[in-house]
């Protein structure tokens, strides 16, 4: 493993593992951190150069109080360019669990020969159901979200953990939800927002790498429509893998099925 040691590759606990010639990089979702892709990265170093980091929301993050607009898509798709530009990083796999699904997609259409590929892992452009677009919650449900966010935050953490697992996986539940609870809740709330009420339907159309939208069977978070919307409005050439698995977490809940999905769509032979 390697620390780096420097600017905003040091501010976000930057950290390489594996010796490959390519490179992959693991970006978590809100309420995370890097150790949320501890179950597959040792399966990953085994071929790839693995770059794990913590985004400016992670309670971990050394960056010092940033302002309200660090916690856009824009302003976390030009950290993650600025993190590999810093790190003189070319022609990488950027794998984005959730929200982070969508912060590549802008960042490849700013820079799309820096990436080699999409894989969005449960991505989604908009979670808000409206007359033409099943985006998988209701205006009512994410209200409450951010209400109980705003004044009931710890209590929320643990029932959302349970909720966005989809199994009964009391480790993988009570990791997540602690992560959570280490947020700033003021913090949380504002990401929160630009998660549940955003829409970057209109960025699918701009992305030109080749993407690999990876889903389980039922995630309570984002319905298996939404990867075929995904599909069918991203311009550069799109496949889909279905995970046959609950929750919106399976980096954690069926690590095993996920690795083999990413070993077919990387190409990885084990042997």
């Amino acid at each position: 493993m390697v620390m780096l040691e420097n600017g905003l590759s040091l501010a976000i606990n930057t950290k390489f593992m594996g010796s490959g010639e390519e490179t992959v990089i693991l970006a978590h979702g809100y309420g995370g951190d890097q150790t949320i892709w501890e179950k597959i990265v040792p399966h990953l170093t085994k071929k790839y150069r693995v770059l794990l980091f913590d985004w400016n929301f992670s309670p971990d993050s050394k960056l010092v109080e940033p302002s309200k607009d660090s916690y856009s898509f824009e302003a976390f798709s030009d950290d993650l360019i600025s993190l590999v530009d810093e790190l003189k990083l070319k022609r990488f796999v950027f794998i984005g669990h959730s929200m982070s699904g969508m912060i590549g997609c802008i960042a490849s259409i700013k820079r799309p020969e820096l990436f080699q590929s999409l894989i969005l892992l449960g991505a989604s452009p908009r979670y808000l159901n409206s007359e033409d677009y099943e985006g998988g919650l209701d205006r009512s449900v994410v209200e409450d979200i951010l209400s109980n966010i705003e004044s009931n935050f710890q209590t929320w953490c643990l029932s959302f953990s349970a909720v966005a697992m989809g199994v009964n996986d009391p480790l993988s539940i009570d990791k997540f939800g602690k992560s959570l609870q280490k947020m700033r809740p003021d913090i949380a709330l504002l990401v929160g927002k630009n998660i549940f009420l955003g829409d970057h339907r209109d960025v699918l159309e701009k992305v030109e790498v080749p993407c690999t939208i990876i889903q389980t069977t039922n995630d309570v978070v984002v319905p298996i429509s939404v990867s075929h919307y995904m599909k069918s409005k991203i311009k550069g050439k799109t496949s889909i893998e279905i995970i046959d698995a609950d929750g919106h977490f399976p980096q954690l809940t069926a690590h095993q099925l996920l690795i083999d999905a990413l070993d077919r769509v990387l190409g990885f032979d084990s042997d």
